[in-house]
This record gives C-alpha cells, sequence and structure tokens, in this order.
C-alpha cells in the first residue's frame, strides 16, 4: 500500500532500499517482483447485484462460470471491460426506493384524493415544486435532501426542468474537485461573465453556462477540439468508469492536450480543459442518467408539495432510504401541517394507512415500525382483526393471535400500540400482558384483577417520548427539544428558525438531536453535522482541528450543544463550531445518518 503505483522494479528496489534502510538481497529482490506482477490486479472477486450479461451463443464457452454463494445463482469470472472485449452485454438493473414511493404514493392519491397521476404525465413546471426546491425545503426528495444540495438550491435557484437536470449532476465528487460548482453559481447569479474556454466549444457548453458537467461533453469536446475518432472518444468514456482510472486518465489527457496543440488552442484552454478531463476520471456524471434522477425529483416534489399525507405514509412505508430517518421525515411533515396517528392494535395495518377525508388525512403508523414484531405477525393480527373483530382486552388479543411471543407482545404494549384496549398507561399494559403470557403462582391464583391491578408508577411525557424511540424509531408525540425548549432560552440557546436573524460572525449556542454528521472526501477533513429541534434543522461546520479536540462528544452524542460563530453564504445560516458538549436528558433520538 506504502508504494503503491510503483511499476519499475529497479525504481521500486531503490525505494525500498532508501526509505526503509534494506539490503537488497535476494528475498527483497523476490518481495519487489511478486508486487509489480500483482500491480493493478483486482484485489478480490466481487458481485454485481444488479448486473447481469446477454450473450447469443453458449455462455460457459467463452467464459468461466461459477456458482455464486445465493442457491440457483451463477456469476462470471471476468470483469466487465473483458465481457466488452468480447462482446459479451452487461446490463446494470439499478433499484431505486423512491421509484416504489412514487408508486405508492400515486396509488393513496388514487385511492383517497380520487385523482389518477402518472408518473410521466405529471404537470410539468409547476410553480409551487420550483419555489420549494428554491427554498431548499426537501426532506425527503429524490437526490436534493442532502445537506450539499441544500446549500446551493437557494443559489442556482431552479426554475425549468432542466435546471434540476444540472442541479442533480453538480453536487458530485467530480464537478466538485473540479471547481465547477462556484463557476456556474456565479453565471447563474449574471455575478460572472459565461466562459466557454474556448469558441469552438459554446454549442456543446451553452446549456451548462460553459461548465462542463457531462460525459457526453467531455466526449464531444474530445472530438471537437482534439479531434479524437469516435474510437478515442469511446475509450476516453471507458476510462472515466474504470476504478483504477489515473493512469489511464493520465494517458488519454496527454494524448488530449496534444491534439488540442495541433487544433490551435491556446494553452489557457487546453489547461482548463485537461482539468475539467481529469475531474471527471473522479465521477463523470452521464447527462441520460442526470436527466432520468431529474424525473424522480421533479416526481418527489411535485407529490410532496402537492400531496403531501399521501407522499409521507409511502416514504414511511418504503424505508430504509434517503438521508433522512422516519422520526425526520415525520416531524419535517408535521411542520407542513400533516397530522399523525400513533400505531394502535385496533387501526394499525401493517403499512401505515391514511385515515380521514381529504385533503385533511392523517398518517396512521404502521404496524411495521413496532421493533421486534415479526412481518407474519403483524399480518395475522391484521387479518384476525378482520375476520372477528377488534380485540376486546389484551387477554383477547393474546388468546387470538396464539403464535405471537413474549417479546412481541412486550413491544406492543410499550410502544402504546395497547392504549385502545385497556392499556392507556403502557407499564399498565405490559403488567397485563406479563398476566397473560406468563403462569399464573399460586400467589395470585383465584385472586381477582382489581385486586391485581399494575403496582408500576405510570410514565410521563420524557418516558413515553423514550419508549416511542426504543419501540419504534419515531414518535408521533412532541419532538423531544420541546421538552427541555424554556431551559434552553433561559440560557440563551437559539433554535433553529432564531438563526435566521442572528447577524454574521456572531457567537451563538445552539442545541438539538444529531440526525446527520457527513464527512466527504472532497471537503479536505471537514465534518458536516445537522440538528434537528422542534423549527427545523440547523447545519454545524466542524473544521479538523476541532473535530480532533471533541471527537468523543461529536461522534457519540444524539443530542448535542454547540457553541459557534454564524456564518452566512448569502441564502442560509450556518454555524462553525467551536465547542461540543453532550446532552443526555433523554437516552435515544432516532439513529443518526452518518456518511463518509
Amino acid at each position: 500500500r506504502h508504494f503503491g503505483g510503483v511499476e519499475d522494479e529497479e525504481e521500486f528496489l531503490a525505494r525500498i532500499s532508501e526509505e526503509t534502510g534494506l539490503v537488497v538481497d535476494k528475498r527483497v529482490r523476490k518481495f519487489a517482483e511478486l508486487v509489480c506482477r500483482i500491480q493493478d490486479y483486482p484485489r478480490h472477486l466481487g458481485q454485481h447485484s444488479g448486473g447481469m450479461v446477454v450473450f447469443k451463443g453458449m455462455l460457459d464457452h467463452v467464459v468461466p462460470l461459477e456458482p455464486a454463494s445465493m442457491p440457483g445463482r451463477v456469476v462470471l469470472q471476468w470483469d466487465k471491460d473483458d465481457c466488452a472485449a468480447v462482446g459479451i452485454i452487461k446490463v446494470d438493473l439499478l433499484g431505486l426506493g423512491m421509484l416504489a414511493a412514487v408508486r405508492d404514493t400515486i396509488n393513496l392519491v388514487r385511492d383517497h384524493y380520487g385523482v389518477e397521476l402518472e408518473m410521466a404525465k405529471l404537470p410539468k413546471d409547476d410553480p409551487a415544486v420550483y419555489r420549494t426546491l428554491q427554498r431548499a425545503d426537501t426532506v425527503g426528495m429524490f437526490q436534493v435532501e442532502s445537506r450539499a444540495q441544500m446549500s446551493s438550491l437557494p443559489k442556482t435557484r431552479p426554475s425549468k426542468f432542466y435546471d434540476i437536470v444540472v442541479q442533480v449532476a453538480i453536487i458530485r465528487p467530480g464537478p466538485i474537485v473540479g471547481q465547477m460548482l462556484g463557476p456556474y453559481i456565479k453565471r447563474r447569479a449574471g455575478e460572472e461573465e459565461v466562459d466557454y474556454m474556448d469558441p469552438i466549444l459554446e454549442p456543446i457548453l451553452r446549456k451548462t453556462l460553459g461548465v462542463p458537467l457531462f460525459q457526453e461533453q467531455l466526449l464531444r469536446i474530445a472530438m471537437v477540439a482534439a479531434d479524437f475518432s469516435g474510437g478515442e472518444a469511446e475509450e476516453l468514456r471507458r476510462a472515466f468508469g474504470f476504478k483504477r482510472a489515473d493512469k489511464k486518465v493520465a494517458e488519454i489527457t496527454q494524448r488530449l492536450i496534444t491534439g488540442m496543440e495541433k487544433k490551435g488552442i491556446r494553452l489557457e484552454a487546453r489547461e482548463k480543459i485537461a482539468k475539467a478531463v481529469n475531474s471527471f476520471a473522479i465521477y463523470g456524471f452521464p447527462e441520460s442518467h442526470a436527466a432520468s434522477f431529474a424525473l424522480i425529483t421533479y416526481a418527489s416534489a411535485y407529490l410532496k408539495v402537492h400531496y403531501l399525507s399521501a407522499f409521507t405514509a409511502a416514504l414511511l412505508n418504503s424505508q430504509p432510504m434517503g438521508f433522512y430517518s422516519p422520526a425526520t421525515l415525520i416531524k419535517d411533515a408535521e411542520r407542513h401541517g400533516q397530522s399523525f396517528a400513533h400505531v394502535d392494535i385496533q387501526e394499525s395495518d401493517y403499512l401505515c394507512t391514511l385515515e380521514g377525508a381529504a385533503p385533511k388525512l392523517t398518517v396512521r403508523i404502521g404496524l411495521l415500525y413496532v421493533k421486534g414484531l415479526r412481518k407474519h405477525t403483524a399480518l395475522e393480527i391484521v387479518a384476525e382483526r378482520r375476520r372477528n373483530g377488534p380485540f376486546q382486552s389484551i387477554s383477547d388479543l393474546v388468546a387470538r393471535i396464539p403464535s405471537m411471543d413474549k417479546r412481541e407482545i412486550r413491544n406492543l404494549s410499550l410502544s402504546g400500540a395497547l392504549a385502545s384496549i385497556g392499556g392507556e398507561d403502557r407499564r399498565g399494559a405490559l403488567w397485563e400482558a406479563e398476566k397473560e403470557i406468563r403462569p399464573v403462582g399460586p400467589l395470585l391464583r383465584g385472586v381477582k384483577a382489581q385486586e391485581a391491578s399494575s403496582p408500576l408508577p405510570l410514565m410521563d411525557e420524557v418516558e413515553r417520548i423514550e419508549a416511542d424511540f426504543s419501540m419504534l424509531g419515531l414518535t408521533t408525540d412532541r419532538h423531544p427539544m420541546a421538552l427541555i425548549r424554556n431551559s434552553l432560552e433561559r440560557r440563551g440557546v437559539l433554535s433553529s428558525k432564531d438563526m435566521f436573524t442572528v447577524p454574521e460572525r456572531e457567537i451563538v449556542t445552539v442545541c438539538g438531536a444529531v440526525i446527520c454528521r457527513q464527512r466527504p472526501g472532497t471537503a479536505k477533513g471537514v465534518l458536516f453535522i445537522s440538528l434537528e429541534d422542534e423549527f427545523g434543522i440547523s447545519n454545524i461546520i466542524v473544521m479538523p482541528d476541532v473535530y480532533e479536540r471533541f471527537r468523543r462528544p461529536i461522534l457519540e452524542g444524539s443530542y448535542m450543544l454547540i457553541r459557534g460563530q454564524v456564518e452566512k453564504n448569502g441564502v442560509q445560516a450556518l454555524v462553525k463550531g467551536l465547542y461540543f458538549e453532550r446532552l443526555s436528558f433523554i437516552r435515544m433520538y432516532a439513529e443518526s445518518h452518518d456518511f463518509h
């Protein structure tokens, strides 16, 4: 790993001798020989879960096959480049949870709103959708809900469909490393003149304001500016997708520079174009791919803006997916006026459902969110209730669902799902459930029910919320931060809504539940934290030195109190964290989504 990238054996031996002080004997020489022989070999055999190949002949006559770990599956021993070289077609199938959520939303809209929708026929360029995108009010939307997307949306201000295509593509490692995001934002805002690098590239780069974003653009640039043939352009495209692309891209980049020089492209333009090519070696995004994603982005935005109840229920039924946990999705929907009903053994189906009449629909939490409740048990509960009517008591439930085990009845009790059959207090429901599932000993045998009522103390609000997160991973009660808001205000701690009025560079203290930690490879060690309270989300920036000083509270805290300096990027207020403290007034929250 330390000497990676060395191809020449003698150079390798020289570096070993220089950096380790080892005498180059026959053992070291043999080691160098073996290392150079395996350089760039695949390090392991991997299987693409959504990949398949198409071949007109007998496949095992051409490529070695072997059984996969899954019964009935077979894998090829070649990689995609080897398959392509002999004319085997490889197809990648991409599964997206948002497509399931969109489908389910459309079905719920039909059933509860009486409106027939089709994803491909949604109203185009809906003004409310673009206003929402420009505000970065995008929690739960496909591709535009990340911190980086939310930060850029108010600057790029998408106003038509192709703007979404660009938005999806520009928040990627390639454009960010290639420093394309800043120029695009400035040019879109009219703060910088559009630069096409060379006049001959204007037709190729006009739609993206002179910023090369897509693989298709880079290929056309190579063909127009350096007279690449179609085969050479295809070689460039393949190099983009090669996992160990550095060597290949460097070779092709040099050929590109030579071709541009022969074409008469000036030096400055050649350097800019070469930088763009090398950036795309990190991650080049096809325009066709971006357009497909943008269509799903628009659909998710349209459905959230106009059919929030149906979209929220569908999102909750499609988890896990996206940046945010169900707890955050629920609180975001509540801030938009959506109401929720707690999980209930008498009312809940397995999935989350809608109750009431449109447009004021309530989302009922489904039994799938009760941790430890097996799917077949939940479905049996729903089926039995529909066949023979509501459950009359906890003992009736236990008698009618004999397959339910002890853990399941306990978790139903603590989740609050048994409130409608005599378990208004969760500890009381747990007591009743334990009486039903445990054999009655001699001390209680024959004792009247009222004499054996629960001796356990009633749960207070904090304990109920803790039980919600423990048993469901979410709550339909108040946000935990609302419980201590008065105390925080007395200490001068600001909420997320207060941040909009704070002057830049002011030192402030904020507090919230940690819902996301992100440390992108392109951020040079900077960590981004999202804190949620009852009013919304605050964004925190942590510089590398501060991160090292407060590593433990930053990584371990479910709730954090952060002191820092306000920074504004023109449209949003951020906090540059300087001091971090863990809070533990509630033992848990929904698990943070952490990304690297």
